[in-house]
């Protein structure tokens, strides 16, 4: 199984957080959840890149650009993108693909984890 293949399936099987739906007190901002959950990752990157994602403060928007990232085989600039959402100064919950509620910090932190263990298996 490819890299790719494989940090995907742990995204997508093990975390959720990986597909987060922001509900912050301001204004909702488009994490392409939908492309996302849909399979459709090229067109999540597109979407997220045009509305200035890699330069973004939130952290639903971190968090789906790193999954993005996973989904189109760019692994470094998906780790980059969880480690921007972990250490970003906005923080709230998130409504996970689950229905289950996470604080944004944890959210990051799980994806950017699972993505370093697929990592680490992968190059076994």
């Amino acid at each position: 199984m490819s890299l790719t293949a494989l940090a995907l399936a742990v995204l997508l099987a093990q975390s959720p957080a990986s597909l987060a739906v922001a509900e912050p007190t301001h204004d909702r901002v488009d994490v392409a959840y939908d492309e996302l959950s849909a399979g459709r990752a090229q067109d999540a990157l597109r979407k997220l890149e045009a509305a200035g994602a890699p330069k973004s403060d939130d952290p639903a928007t971190l968090i789906n650009l790193g999954a993005a990232y996973v989904a189109n085989g760019q692994t470094e600039k998906a780790l980059a993108s969880y480690r921007a959402a972990v250490n970003s100064p906005e923080r709230y919950d998130l409504q996970l693909a689950d229905g289950t509620w996470a604080d944004s910090r944890f959210a990051a932190r799980r994806a950017l984890g699972q993505l370093l263990r697929a990592n680490a298996q992968a190059s076994r």
